[in-house]
Protein backbone atom coordinates (compact mmCIF):
# COMPACT_ATOMS: atom_id res chain seq x y z
CA UNK A 1 0.00 0.00 0.00
CA UNK A 2 1.12 3.58 -0.72
CA UNK A 3 0.64 6.57 1.57
CA UNK A 4 -1.72 8.25 -0.88
CA UNK A 5 -4.11 5.32 -0.47
CA UNK A 6 -4.44 6.25 3.21
CA UNK A 7 -5.83 9.70 2.45
CA UNK A 8 -2.61 11.72 2.82
CA UNK A 9 -2.34 14.95 0.78
CA UNK A 10 -0.44 14.58 -2.48
CA UNK A 11 2.22 17.18 -1.65
CA UNK A 12 2.92 15.43 1.66
CA UNK A 13 3.18 12.01 0.07
CA UNK A 14 5.62 13.46 -2.47
CA UNK A 15 7.68 14.87 0.38
CA UNK A 16 7.60 11.54 2.22
CA UNK A 17 8.79 9.82 -0.94
CA UNK A 18 11.80 12.13 -1.15
CA UNK A 19 12.59 11.28 2.47
CA UNK A 20 12.58 7.58 1.58
CA UNK A 21 9.18 6.76 3.11
CA UNK A 22 7.58 4.93 0.19
CA UNK A 23 5.25 2.48 1.91
CA UNK A 24 3.58 2.64 5.34
CA UNK A 25 4.45 0.10 7.99
CA UNK A 26 1.70 -2.06 9.45
CA UNK A 27 1.03 0.27 12.38
CA UNK A 28 0.99 3.30 10.06
CA UNK A 29 -1.41 1.58 7.67
CA UNK A 30 -3.86 0.93 10.51
CA UNK A 31 -3.47 4.09 12.63
CA UNK A 32 -3.17 6.85 10.01
CA UNK A 33 -6.72 6.54 8.57
CA UNK A 34 -8.19 6.52 12.09
CA UNK A 35 -6.29 9.67 13.08
CA UNK A 36 -7.18 11.39 9.80
CA UNK A 37 -10.80 10.58 10.59
CA UNK A 38 -10.58 12.48 13.88
CA UNK A 39 -10.66 9.48 16.22
CA UNK A 40 -8.89 9.24 19.56
CA UNK A 41 -6.47 6.34 19.15
CA UNK A 42 -4.57 4.13 21.58
CA UNK A 43 -1.80 2.14 19.90
CA UNK A 44 0.31 -0.68 21.21
CA UNK A 45 3.13 -1.60 18.86
CA UNK A 46 6.73 -2.65 19.24
CA UNK A 47 9.60 -0.21 19.32
CA UNK A 48 10.95 0.26 15.81
CA UNK A 49 7.64 -0.49 14.09
CA UNK A 50 7.09 3.07 12.83
CA UNK A 51 4.95 4.55 15.61
CA UNK A 52 6.48 8.04 15.28
CA UNK A 53 5.43 8.31 11.66
CA UNK A 54 2.05 6.84 12.53
CA UNK A 55 1.11 9.95 14.50
CA UNK A 56 3.28 12.65 12.89
CA UNK A 57 2.18 12.05 9.30
CA UNK A 58 -1.59 12.45 9.90
CA UNK A 59 -1.04 15.33 12.34
CA UNK A 60 1.06 17.31 9.83
CA UNK A 61 -1.49 16.43 7.15
CA UNK A 62 -4.39 17.81 9.24
CA UNK A 63 -2.76 20.90 10.72
CA UNK A 64 -4.39 24.18 9.76
CA UNK A 65 -2.61 26.76 7.66
CA UNK A 66 -2.32 29.29 10.51
CA UNK A 67 0.61 30.06 12.80
CA UNK A 68 -1.21 28.70 15.86
CA UNK A 69 0.07 25.98 18.15
CA UNK A 70 -2.13 23.02 17.25
CA UNK A 71 -0.14 19.90 18.25
CA UNK A 72 1.72 18.88 21.40
CA UNK A 73 3.74 15.68 21.70
CA UNK A 74 4.75 14.60 25.21
CA UNK A 75 7.75 12.26 25.41
CA UNK A 76 9.42 10.79 28.51
CA UNK A 77 13.05 11.80 27.81
CA UNK A 78 15.03 14.65 26.31
CA UNK A 79 16.66 12.34 23.78
CA UNK A 80 13.33 11.01 22.55
CA UNK A 81 11.93 14.56 22.36
CA UNK A 82 14.84 15.62 20.14
CA UNK A 83 14.42 12.54 18.00
CA UNK A 84 10.68 13.10 17.46
CA UNK A 85 11.30 16.79 16.76
CA UNK A 86 13.82 15.97 14.07
CA UNK A 87 11.30 13.76 12.26
CA UNK A 88 8.53 16.33 12.73
CA UNK A 89 10.65 19.07 11.18
CA UNK A 90 11.41 16.93 8.14
CA UNK A 91 7.80 15.89 7.62
CA UNK A 92 6.44 19.39 8.35
CA UNK A 93 8.91 21.17 6.08
CA UNK A 94 6.59 20.81 3.08
CA UNK A 95 4.08 23.10 4.83
CA UNK A 96 6.76 25.22 6.57
CA UNK A 97 5.54 24.14 9.97
CA UNK A 98 7.50 25.35 12.99
CA UNK A 99 8.51 22.70 15.52
CA UNK A 100 9.81 23.72 18.96
CA UNK A 101 11.45 21.28 21.36
CA UNK A 102 11.29 21.91 25.13
CA UNK A 103 13.00 19.88 27.83
CA UNK A 104 14.80 20.28 31.14
CA UNK A 105 18.54 20.73 31.39
CA UNK A 106 18.59 23.33 28.61
CA UNK A 107 18.07 27.10 28.61
CA UNK A 108 14.53 28.03 29.55
CA UNK A 109 15.03 31.47 27.96
CA UNK A 110 16.00 30.05 24.59
CA UNK A 111 12.94 27.80 24.58
CA UNK A 112 10.63 30.65 25.62
CA UNK A 113 11.98 32.82 22.81
CA UNK A 114 11.39 30.01 20.32
CA UNK A 115 7.77 29.70 21.49
CA UNK A 116 7.25 33.45 21.28
CA UNK A 117 8.51 33.39 17.69
CA UNK A 118 5.73 30.99 16.82
CA UNK A 119 5.22 27.23 16.98
CA UNK A 120 2.81 24.90 15.23
CA UNK A 121 4.07 21.77 16.99
CA UNK A 122 5.65 21.49 20.45
CA UNK A 123 7.56 18.37 21.46
CA UNK A 124 8.80 18.04 25.01
CA UNK A 125 9.17 16.32 28.34
CA UNK A 126 6.41 16.55 30.98
CA UNK A 127 8.37 18.58 33.51
CA UNK A 128 9.43 21.36 31.14
CA UNK A 129 6.01 21.51 29.46
CA UNK A 130 4.41 21.93 32.88
CA UNK A 131 6.92 24.66 33.81
CA UNK A 132 6.12 26.58 30.63
CA UNK A 133 2.38 26.26 31.23
CA UNK A 134 2.77 27.60 34.78
CA UNK A 135 4.85 30.51 33.44
CA UNK A 136 2.07 31.18 30.90
CA UNK A 137 4.56 30.83 28.06
CA UNK A 138 2.81 27.83 26.50
CA UNK A 139 -0.66 28.69 25.20
CA UNK A 140 -2.67 25.53 24.60
CA UNK A 141 -6.01 27.18 23.78
CA UNK A 142 -5.90 26.21 20.09
CA UNK A 143 -4.55 22.72 20.57
CA UNK A 144 -6.06 20.09 18.27
CA UNK A 145 -3.75 17.14 18.92
CA UNK A 146 -2.10 15.74 22.05
CA UNK A 147 0.23 12.75 21.72
CA UNK A 148 1.51 10.67 24.63
CA UNK A 149 4.55 8.96 23.14
CA UNK A 150 6.14 5.93 24.85
CA UNK A 151 3.40 6.12 27.47
CA UNK A 152 4.65 3.05 29.32
CA UNK A 153 8.07 4.65 29.81
CA UNK A 154 6.42 7.80 31.19
CA UNK A 155 4.54 5.59 33.63
CA UNK A 156 7.77 3.85 34.69
CA UNK A 157 9.46 7.22 35.21
CA UNK A 158 6.65 8.52 37.43
CA UNK A 159 5.29 11.16 35.05
CA UNK A 160 1.62 10.14 35.24
CA UNK A 161 0.61 12.99 37.59
CA UNK A 162 2.42 15.59 35.47
CA UNK A 163 0.72 14.29 32.33
CA UNK A 164 -2.70 14.51 33.97
CA UNK A 165 -2.07 18.11 35.03
CA UNK A 166 -0.90 19.03 31.51
CA UNK A 167 -3.97 17.45 29.94
CA UNK A 168 -6.20 19.39 32.32
CA UNK A 169 -4.92 22.60 30.69
CA UNK A 170 -5.86 21.50 27.16
CA UNK A 171 -9.15 22.24 25.34
CA UNK A 172 -12.00 19.83 25.87
CA UNK A 173 -12.32 19.26 22.12
CA UNK A 174 -9.11 17.69 20.81
CA UNK A 175 -7.69 14.40 19.60
CA UNK A 176 -5.71 12.40 22.13
CA UNK A 177 -3.29 9.85 20.70
CA UNK A 178 -1.49 7.38 22.94
CA UNK A 179 1.40 5.26 21.66
CA UNK A 180 3.17 2.61 23.70
CA UNK A 181 5.26 -0.53 23.30
CA UNK A 182 3.35 -2.21 26.13
CA UNK A 183 -0.10 -1.54 27.53
CA UNK A 184 -0.22 -2.12 31.31
CA UNK A 185 -3.44 -1.57 33.24
CA UNK A 186 -2.38 1.91 34.36
CA UNK A 187 -1.94 3.05 30.74
CA UNK A 188 -5.38 1.68 29.82
CA UNK A 189 -6.88 3.62 32.74
CA UNK A 190 -5.08 6.81 31.67
CA UNK A 191 -6.40 6.43 28.14
CA UNK A 192 -9.95 5.88 29.38
CA UNK A 193 -9.73 8.98 31.57
CA UNK A 194 -8.75 11.43 28.84
CA UNK A 195 -9.99 9.85 25.60
CA UNK A 196 -13.48 9.76 24.17
CA UNK A 197 -15.64 6.69 24.62
CA UNK A 198 -15.46 5.87 20.93
CA UNK A 199 -11.66 5.76 20.97
CA UNK A 200 -10.06 3.08 18.82
CA UNK A 201 -7.61 0.65 20.37
CA UNK A 202 -4.98 -0.63 17.94
CA UNK A 203 -2.76 -3.61 18.68
CA UNK A 204 -0.07 -4.48 16.14
CA UNK A 205 2.06 -7.61 16.54
CA UNK A 206 3.22 -9.12 19.79
CA UNK A 207 3.87 -7.09 22.91
CA UNK A 208 7.30 -5.55 23.50
CA UNK A 209 8.26 -8.40 25.80
CA UNK A 210 8.74 -10.57 22.72
CA UNK A 211 11.93 -10.56 20.64
CA UNK A 212 11.72 -9.81 16.94
CA UNK A 213 12.55 -12.69 14.62
CA UNK A 214 15.25 -10.97 12.58
CA UNK A 215 17.88 -10.79 15.34
CA UNK A 216 20.62 -13.42 15.71
CA UNK A 217 21.49 -14.03 19.38
CA UNK A 218 25.02 -15.00 20.39
CA UNK A 219 26.97 -15.15 23.63
CA UNK A 220 30.54 -15.77 24.71
CA UNK A 221 31.92 -17.02 28.03
CA UNK A 222 35.22 -15.70 29.40
CA UNK A 223 36.73 -14.87 32.79
CA UNK A 224 36.22 -11.26 33.83
CA UNK A 225 39.76 -10.21 32.90
CA UNK A 226 39.23 -11.26 29.27
CA UNK A 227 35.99 -9.39 28.62
CA UNK A 228 37.67 -6.57 26.74
CA UNK A 229 39.83 -8.92 24.61
CA UNK A 230 36.65 -10.79 23.69
CA UNK A 231 34.95 -7.50 22.79
CA UNK A 232 37.77 -6.58 20.41
CA UNK A 233 37.89 -10.09 19.00
CA UNK A 234 34.15 -9.84 18.28
CA UNK A 235 34.69 -6.62 16.32
CA UNK A 236 37.45 -8.28 14.35
CA UNK A 237 35.45 -11.44 13.66
CA UNK A 238 32.01 -9.99 12.86
CA UNK A 239 32.92 -6.48 11.61
CA UNK A 240 29.83 -4.58 12.88
CA UNK A 241 28.94 -1.56 10.78
CA UNK A 242 27.16 0.37 13.53
CA UNK A 243 26.90 -0.88 17.09
CA UNK A 244 25.79 -0.08 20.62
CA UNK A 245 27.80 -1.41 23.57
CA UNK A 246 25.79 -1.60 26.80
CA UNK A 247 27.34 -1.46 30.27
CA UNK A 248 25.63 -1.58 33.65
CA UNK A 249 27.43 1.41 35.18
CA UNK A 250 28.44 4.91 34.13
CA UNK A 251 32.04 4.37 35.22
CA UNK A 252 32.39 1.28 33.04
CA UNK A 253 30.84 3.13 30.10
CA UNK A 254 33.43 5.90 30.60
CA UNK A 255 36.29 3.40 30.64
CA UNK A 256 35.15 1.42 27.61
CA UNK A 257 34.53 4.57 25.56
CA UNK A 258 37.93 6.05 26.48
CA UNK A 259 39.72 2.82 25.58
CA UNK A 260 37.98 2.42 22.23
CA UNK A 261 38.65 6.07 21.42
CA UNK A 262 42.32 5.47 22.23
CA UNK A 263 42.33 2.61 19.77
CA UNK A 264 41.12 4.90 16.97
CA UNK A 265 37.45 3.98 16.86
CA UNK A 266 34.77 6.62 16.30
CA UNK A 267 32.91 6.52 19.61
CA UNK A 268 30.00 8.31 21.26
CA UNK A 269 29.17 8.01 24.96
CA UNK A 270 25.72 8.29 26.52
CA UNK A 271 24.74 7.94 30.17
CA UNK A 272 22.89 9.81 32.88
CA UNK A 273 26.03 11.39 34.30
CA UNK A 274 26.54 13.53 31.21
CA UNK A 275 25.23 17.07 30.89
CA UNK A 276 22.40 17.74 28.47
CA UNK A 277 24.80 19.41 26.03
CA UNK A 278 27.14 16.40 26.14
CA UNK A 279 24.25 13.99 25.63
CA UNK A 280 22.99 15.94 22.62
CA UNK A 281 26.46 15.98 21.07
CA UNK A 282 26.81 12.23 21.62
CA UNK A 283 23.35 11.61 20.21
CA UNK A 284 24.03 13.67 17.07
CA UNK A 285 27.55 12.33 16.53
CA UNK A 286 26.34 8.74 16.63
CA UNK A 287 23.43 9.48 14.34
CA UNK A 288 25.61 11.36 11.86
CA UNK A 289 28.77 9.31 11.59
CA UNK A 290 30.23 7.62 14.66
CA UNK A 291 30.30 3.82 14.42
CA UNK A 292 30.01 2.94 18.10
CA UNK A 293 27.81 4.15 20.96
CA UNK A 294 28.77 3.12 24.49
CA UNK A 295 25.78 3.51 26.78
CA UNK A 296 24.04 2.49 29.95
CA UNK A 297 20.36 1.53 29.92
CA UNK A 298 19.46 5.17 29.24
CA UNK A 299 19.66 4.18 25.56
CA UNK A 300 17.69 0.95 25.94
CA UNK A 301 14.22 2.41 25.46
CA UNK A 302 12.63 4.76 23.00
CA UNK A 303 15.62 5.93 20.98
CA UNK A 304 15.55 5.14 17.29
CA UNK A 305 18.94 4.96 15.61
CA UNK A 306 18.82 3.69 12.05
CA UNK A 307 21.23 1.13 10.63
CA UNK A 308 22.17 -0.49 13.97
CA UNK A 309 23.64 -3.86 13.07
CA UNK A 310 24.92 -5.07 16.45
CA UNK A 311 23.95 -4.79 20.10
CA UNK A 312 26.77 -5.85 22.43
CA UNK A 313 26.12 -6.49 26.11
CA UNK A 314 29.60 -5.92 27.54
CA UNK A 315 27.92 -6.20 30.92
CA UNK A 316 25.11 -8.73 30.85
CA UNK A 317 21.74 -7.13 31.70
CA UNK A 318 20.23 -7.76 35.10
CA UNK A 319 17.16 -9.61 33.85
CA UNK A 320 15.46 -10.86 30.66
CA UNK A 321 13.27 -7.75 30.33
CA UNK A 322 16.33 -5.51 30.25
CA UNK A 323 17.76 -7.81 27.57
CA UNK A 324 14.63 -7.40 25.47
CA UNK A 325 14.75 -3.61 25.71
CA UNK A 326 18.42 -3.45 24.77
CA UNK A 327 18.04 -5.75 21.80
CA UNK A 328 15.14 -3.60 20.57
CA UNK A 329 17.71 -1.02 19.39
CA UNK A 330 18.74 -3.40 16.58
CA UNK A 331 16.81 -4.79 13.61
CA UNK A 332 14.67 -1.68 13.26
CA UNK A 333 11.90 -1.47 10.67
CA UNK A 334 12.33 -5.09 9.56
CA UNK A 335 16.11 -5.00 9.08
CA UNK A 336 18.32 -7.78 10.38
CA UNK A 337 20.48 -7.42 13.48
CA UNK A 338 22.76 -9.30 15.80
CA UNK A 339 23.05 -9.42 19.60
CA UNK A 340 26.17 -10.54 21.47
CA UNK A 341 26.37 -10.93 25.24
CA UNK A 342 29.58 -11.40 27.22
CA UNK A 343 29.23 -13.48 30.40
CA UNK A 344 31.35 -15.43 32.85
CA UNK A 345 30.64 -18.93 34.10
CA UNK A 346 28.51 -17.75 37.02
CA UNK A 347 26.13 -15.91 34.66
CA UNK A 348 25.10 -18.90 32.57
CA UNK A 349 21.81 -19.01 34.46
CA UNK A 350 20.94 -15.59 33.00
CA UNK A 351 21.19 -16.99 29.48
CA UNK A 352 18.89 -19.84 30.51
CA UNK A 353 16.40 -17.34 31.96
CA UNK A 354 16.43 -15.24 28.78
CA UNK A 355 15.85 -18.37 26.67
CA UNK A 356 12.95 -19.42 28.87
CA UNK A 357 11.41 -15.95 28.99
CA UNK A 358 11.69 -15.11 25.30
CA UNK A 359 11.52 -18.57 23.70
CA UNK A 360 14.54 -17.74 21.56
CA UNK A 361 17.71 -19.66 20.86
CA UNK A 362 20.91 -17.99 22.03
CA UNK A 363 23.94 -19.63 20.46
CA UNK A 364 27.27 -19.85 22.23
CA UNK A 365 30.16 -18.87 19.97
CA UNK A 366 33.87 -19.45 20.41
CA UNK A 367 35.89 -16.44 19.27
CA UNK A 368 39.67 -16.62 19.25
CA UNK A 369 41.04 -13.89 21.53
CA UNK A 370 44.73 -14.80 21.14
CA UNK A 371 45.66 -11.62 19.24
CA UNK A 372 43.87 -9.50 21.87
CA UNK A 373 44.68 -11.37 25.09
CA UNK A 374 46.89 -8.61 26.56
CA UNK A 375 44.46 -5.75 25.93
CA UNK A 376 42.98 -4.01 28.95
CA UNK A 377 40.71 -1.03 29.47
CA UNK A 378 41.85 2.22 31.08
CA UNK A 379 41.79 2.10 34.85
CA UNK A 380 39.64 5.17 35.52
CA UNK A 381 38.63 8.59 34.27
CA UNK A 382 36.00 10.12 32.05
CA UNK A 383 35.84 9.83 28.29
CA UNK A 384 36.72 12.99 26.41
CA UNK A 385 36.33 13.00 22.62
CA UNK A 386 39.80 14.48 21.93
CA UNK A 387 41.63 12.85 24.78
CA UNK A 388 44.39 10.24 24.31
CA UNK A 389 45.20 7.73 27.04
CA UNK A 390 47.73 5.01 27.50
CA UNK A 391 46.07 1.59 27.55
CA UNK A 392 47.20 -0.76 30.28
CA UNK A 393 48.77 -3.99 29.16
CA UNK A 394 50.09 -2.94 25.76
CA UNK A 395 52.73 -5.19 24.32
CA UNK A 396 56.18 -3.79 24.85
CA UNK A 397 57.49 -1.91 21.83
CA UNK A 398 54.11 -1.62 20.08
CA UNK A 399 51.83 1.40 19.90
CA UNK A 400 48.08 1.06 19.45
CA UNK A 401 48.20 1.52 15.69
CA UNK A 402 50.94 -1.04 15.05
CA UNK A 403 49.56 -4.23 16.50
CA UNK A 404 49.76 -7.46 14.62
CA UNK A 405 46.75 -9.58 13.84
CA UNK A 406 43.62 -8.13 12.24
CA UNK A 407 44.40 -4.54 13.09
CA UNK A 408 44.53 -1.76 10.55
CA UNK A 409 48.09 -0.51 10.17
CA UNK A 410 46.79 3.05 10.01
CA UNK A 411 43.96 3.46 12.49
CA UNK A 412 44.61 0.84 15.17
CA UNK A 413 41.33 -1.04 15.33
CA UNK A 414 39.94 -4.21 13.75
CA UNK A 415 39.10 -3.96 10.07
CA UNK A 416 35.39 -3.91 9.23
Amino acid sequence: MKFEKLGIRSELTASLSKMGFLNPTEVQEIAIPLILDGRDVSVRSKTGSGKTGAFLIPIINNLGRSDLLEAMIIAPTRELSLQVSEVAKKIGAVYRKKVVTVYGGASMGVQINALRNGANVVVGTPGRILDLIERRELNLNNLKFVVLDEADVMLDMGFTDDVEIILSHTPRKKQVLLFSATMPKEIVELAAKFMSRDRKNVIVGEEENEIVDNVSHLYGVVPHEYKFPLLMAYYSEYEPKKSIIFTNTKSMADRIAATLKERGMRVSLLHGGKSQAERERAFNAFRNGNDVLVATNIAARGLDFSEITDIINYDAPDDPVAYIHRIGRSARMGKEGRAFTIINDSQRILIAEIKKRTKIEIKRVEIDIEHFRNLKIVARGSFRPNQRREVEGRQKGHSGNRRKGRYSTQRGYPRW
